[in-house]
């Protein structure tokens, strides 16, 4: 093995759709899952919607940013 990368430097330093949205959950930073859909797409995450179907993924993202709105208030 050469211990080259199969990926270009820059997607290993670009999170994931579902990292950054949770990134996004943690700070607080939107309002409701359609805004959270479209700031995703705003970065050019591929695939966002198929990424925040599922149902437990929804309920993740609300409760960190719940967790995110909670932690900026205190």
């Amino acid at each position: 093995m050469s211990g080259t990368s199969l990926c270009p430097p820059s997607a290993l330093a670009r999170p994931t759709t579902l990292e950054r949205a949770f990134e996004l959950a943690r700070l607080g930073a939107y309002e409701s899952l359609p805004e959270l859909a479209a700031m995703l797409k705003s970065e050019r995450h591929e695939a966002v919607d198929a990424h925040l179907a599922g149902p437990s993924i929804r309920r993740d993202l609300r409760r960190s940013w719940q967790a995110g709105r909670a932690a900026a208030k205190a």
